[in-house]
């Protein structure tokens, strides 16, 4: 009989605190690391081309922000497969492993061929949306070379789901640095046009990226194929298998649409930005990047936590799962206390890496992103908050309610909040960004209350 394979990192099965912790760190690190290297290559795509030029910094920005809504909507499957993974290894069930992770696959390459239409079609959907023309054709340009990278993007998040939930964590990491590696010289030869290749500009910067997207996906699968035969993954992987479709769906889109909520919180965030015009949108735009690099650290523990309450309910421990919920929720706290430190300390060298140093603009744009990054210290406990209480909720495969607390915190009270402060207050961007963290706070707040209270029904 077919045994579950070891992880790569051992993870014992703790009941005191400080061994909760060191579990949460040996599992948590590698994937905080990996969220750090992924988002890492938008950031240096937003640096590289601050540097080429403010109105493709811009483009970029809006681009991207496409891009990413689609593919944490589309993630939303990957996400079902982590916390179902997890419990089935809980209990030693390699088939369940399989099936899951085969139509995560399936799910995630049918959602690719319908938004990756919307995609190709960013410069009419940008100037119905009131955005500047010249931006909108930039996005246009960016989009239709890296819109085709959604597919293997989101197949990259089903087998890194299906890794992290069997703690193979490492590999993870590896794969994400050695794309970002690749992606900073293919960014400095085709963006800027050295050692003899073309200047492309911002779609330099889309051929890049979808290139390293392409090696990301390869790199997992050979992984897999070479270190966990045992699985046979993709042995018949065109044969569809609709009981686990249908587990893999249901517990999946309304992960995605928690996903898009939040994602979309920021987009719209960025339309808004749009309006008061190219300078403002740029600032936000790298505010926006340095605030995505901290939130990598919540998102990396909140997956550990998915993993952690995946097994633990596969086990029926109750107090291994509210004992290591709490020990997630310090370690993340103390992360958030660090990043405001630095976000109202050292802002403006934070900003200037953005920037050339003879841009006309710099000043402008730097005087804005110091306002928005205070903003955005106001939001990290939150928002620190949120994401962990979502993770841990996960794992217990708790995703409809808060899938409905996303949509009321986010959508009916952030955005109103942001474009009332930001716009008929006159507060500017300033205004939208403080918007955002009422949203995220009510989100915290109601997520957490909402996972103690499944938490004493356990009891």
């Amino acid at each position: 009989m077919t045994t579950i394979v070891p992880s790569d990192t051992a993870t014992p099965r703790p009941m005191t605190r400080p061994a909760h912790v060191r579990a949460i760190l040996v599992l948590g690190l590698p994937l905080v690391g990996s969220h750090l290297a992924q988002v890492s290559i938008g950031l240096v795509d937003a640096i590289m081309l601050g540097w080429y030029g403010i109105e493709e910094l811009a483009a970029e920005v809006l681009g991207h922000t496409m891009f990413f809504v689609l593919l944490i909507f589309g993630s939303g499957f990957a996400f079902a497969v982590m916390p179902m993974v997890a419990q089935a290894a809980a209990r030693d069930d390699v088939v369940q492993v399989r099936r899951v992770t085969r139509m995560g696959l399936w799910v995630s390459a049918m959602f690719a061929a319908l938004a990756i239409p919307v995609l190709l079609s960013a410069e009419p959907i940008l100037n119905a949306l009131g955005q500047a023309p010249n931006i909108a054709a930039l996005t246009g340009e960016y989009l239709g070379i890296y819109g085709w990278g959604l597919a293997p993007a989101l197949g990259v998040m089903v087998l890194k789901s299906f890794l992290s939930a069997l703690e193979w964590t490492r590999i993870v990491l590896w794969a994400t640095l050695a794309g970002l590696g690749l992606n900073v010289v293919l960014n400095w030869l085709l963006i800027f046009g050295n050692w003899g290749f073309p200047e492309m500009g911002i779609a330099g910067s889309a051929v890049a990226s979808l290139i390293v997207t392409l090696l990301s996906f390869a790199i997992m699968v050979v992984y897999v194929v070479a270190k966990l035969p045992d699985y046979t993954l993709f042995a018949r992987l065109w044969r569809p298998d609709w009981e686990a479709f249908g587990q893999v769906f249901r517990l999946g889109w309304p992960i995605g649409f928690t996903n898009l909520a939040e994602v979309g919180l920021f987009a719209a965030s960025s339309f808004m930005m749009g309006w008061l015009g190219p300078v403002p949108l740029a600032a936000h735009g790298i505010a926006l990047q340095i605030s995505s690099v901290t939130f990598m650290i919540h998102l990396g523990l909140s997956n550990a936590a998915t993993v952690r309450a995946g097994n633990a309910v596969g086990r029926d421990d109750a107090a291994h799962l509210k004992r290591g919920a709490a020990m997630v929720a310090i370690l993340s706290l103390s992360a958030a206390l660090l990043t405001v430190a630095v976000f109202l300390g050292v802002p403006e060298l934070l900003l200037g890496a953005f920037l050339s140093p003879d841009d006309p603009a710099r000043a402008e744009v730097l005087a804005i992103g110091v306002l928005l990054l205070a903003a955005a210290g106001l939001f990290q406990l939150v928002d620190a908050a949120q994401v962990i209480a979502l993770g841990v909720l996960r794992g217990m495969q708790d995703t409809q309610v808060p899938m409905v607390i996303a949509l009321i915190s986010y959508w009916g009270i952030g955005i109103p909040v942001s474009y009332v402060l930001g716009f008929p207050m006159g507060f500017g961007g300033v205004g939208v960004w403080l918007g955002l963290a009422v949203g995220l706070g009510v989100a915290g707040v109601c997520l957490s209350l909402r996972f103690v209270m499944k938490a004493r029904a356990l009891a």
